[in-house]
């Protein structure tokens, strides 16, 4: 059976409680108590908010293999600083006869009550340190933010002193990217430019600290360093097009959006110099998605337009939609469980039939339930109609759309 010593030590724990002086403390006990020569697994820079660590899920896996008669640790909260994981640990070593050895609690006794209560009280206190400090935390970096500080890895373009970014060498990336962005160049193309990877140039066009803000989760504060752009160059490089996509030009430029992916789509032309609208995100597209003529989408959004001012029952159903209100009557699933229930309520009602004609029920109460199921089904039945005659209607809309933007 093995003797394994449990090291673990979070980035913030790293200098004042060493993975060597954890190891050496729980060796030199383990040789006082005359036990077996220890296996050392280690979590080194895990936090014990949980226990996804590869070091802990090898020691369960252990436990649970019955291989492990003595686990040493330098302190309990290097298990867990969690009290309902450091509980689940404490009944798994009590199943299968694990004692449990701390250096500064001594030897836990999880077997007895007294030892579970004093295995729990450590977790309870663990557990409230570690979310006070993260409460302390939070607030230091909202006081930070608000001061115009940065809390996070410094973005291209900027070097962090003392939580202050100062503009460093790349800083002429940052602007020669928003310079080819505005000017119309795609993120490949700019990426290649530059010299950057396409996914940093795209982190570049869409950050705001750039402009001289500072970030607190989605929240943007003024900071304290120096910008990089203006205001002017961000919103240029937002409206940049590419040569031969003539975004702004044509009436619904802007306004039309993949079917597939929901991104706005840009404008090319084809070989007669007609606007043509493509999904051109990463500079490829969706799969299958065919372009479609400015002139064919004109078509299909008049006929929106006249539909919008002569069908009631249309603006009844965005009126439906926009409160929130409309059921997916005409979907895949919503017609089985139609079905399913009007065959449900068919057969009670024939069940009390059966009652009645048993003699088991009264006719006043056959005939007051029979009322209630018999309205049920006809409900059920007027929403299985309503919901065929809109399937068939949305699709006969769609198929028109497709007709007048072909």
């Amino acid at each position: 059976m093995l003797t394994i010593v449990y090291v673990r030590v979070s980035t913030d724990d790293q200098v004042e409680h060493s993975p060597e002086a954890q190891r050496r403390r729980c060796l030199e006990h383990a040789q006082t108590m005359d036990l077996a020569t220890p296996r050392v697994l280690s979590d080194e820079g895990w936090s014990a908010k949980n226990l996804d660590r590869p070091a802990m899920a090898e020691l369960i896996a252990l436990v649970e293999a019955d291989q492990i008669a003595h686990v040493i640790v330098w302190r309990l909260d290097r298990l867990s600083r969690d009290v309902g994981d450091l509980n689940r640990l404490i009944r798994l070593f009590d199943e299968h006869c694990v004692t449990l050895h701390s250096i500064n609690e001594g030897r836990i006794d999880v077997g007895t009550a007294s030892g579970r209560m004093q295995a729990s009280f450590q977790g309870v206190v663990s557990q409230y340190y570690r979310e006070h400090n993260i409460e302390n935390i939070r607030l230091g970096q909202r006081e930070a933010v608000r001061k115009g500080l940065w809390i996070n890895r410094a973005p291209t373009g900027y070097t962090l002193d003392d939580r202050i970014l100062v503009p460093n060498d790349d800083a002429h990336l940052v602007r020669r990217a928003f310079t080819l962005r505005a000017a119309g160049k795609s993120y490949p193309a700019t990426s290649v430019a530059c010299g950057l990877p396409y996914s940093t140039v795209r982190r570049i066009v869409h950050n705001r600290v750039y402009l001289g803000l500072t970030r607190l989760g989605d929240q943007w504060f003024p900071g304290a360093h120096q910008a990089i752009i203006s205001q002017a160059e961000f919103d240029a490089a937002h409206r940049g097009h590419v040569p031969g996509r003539r975004r702004g030009s044509d009436l619904l430029s802007g306004r039309v959006r993949c079917g597939t992916c929901g991104r706005v789509v840009s404008i090319d032309t084809n070989g007669r110099n007609q606007p043509i609208y493509r999904c051109r995100h990463r500079g490829k597209g969706c799969h299958g998605m065919p372009g479609r003529s400015a002139r064919g989408l004109h078509r299909a959004a008049r006929l929106g337009i006249d539909l919008l001012r002569t069908d009631d029952e249309l603006l009844e159903a965005i009126r439906n939609h926009l409160a929130g209100k409309t059921r997916a009557t005409g979907s895949e699933t919503a017609q089985p469980a139609h079905a399913g229930a009007l065959s449900n309520l068919r057969r009670k009602r024939d069940r009390l039939l059966q009652l009645f004609l048993d003699d088991q029920i009264t006719g006043e109460y056959f005939a007051e339930q029979e009322h209630v199921l018999t309205a049920k089904i006809n409900a059920l039945d007027t929403d299985q109609r309503e919901a065929v005659a809109t399937e068939r209607r949305t699709n006969a809309l769609a198929d028109a759309f497709e007709q007048a933007a072909a």
